[in-house]
């Protein structure tokens, strides 16, 4: 699947789990481990592993495998990396601590 694509599936299976804020960055000309970020958030630990597990197990259904997955446990950070697209579910105050977005802040948002 091209990575674009599987961004946005990712972007919009999370919000079927009432992920907040889902936001795509395109960071392909900032950085070479990835194409895009997917940042979106959840407000408590239950929520973010649900939307977590849900965003994995309905891409499995169309074969996209991760390559790496981390932070189910603790629910604060579920970090889902499928090569060129890289999915970050935090807990709300996590990802206003860490703030990615201000982090990569020349990457293009994809609407």
């Amino acid at each position: 699947m091209l990575a674009k694509r599987l961004a946005l599936l990712a972007r919009d299976l999370a919000l079927e789990k009432k992920a907040e804020e889902p936001v795509i960055l395109d960071i392909h000309k900032l950085s070479s481990m990835a194409s895009f970020f997917v940042i979106m958030h959840g407000n408590s630990d239950p929520h973010v592993r649900a939307i977590g597990e849900f965003v994995q197990d309905e891409l499995k259904k169309k074969k996209e495998r991760p390559l790496h997955v981390e932070g189910f446990i603790e629910g604060k950070w579920v970090l889902m990396d499928y090569g060129s697209v890289i999915i970050h579910v935090f807990y709300r105050p996590v990802r206003e601590f860490y703030g990615l977005e201000r982090l990569w802040g020349n990457a293009k948002i994809v609407t």
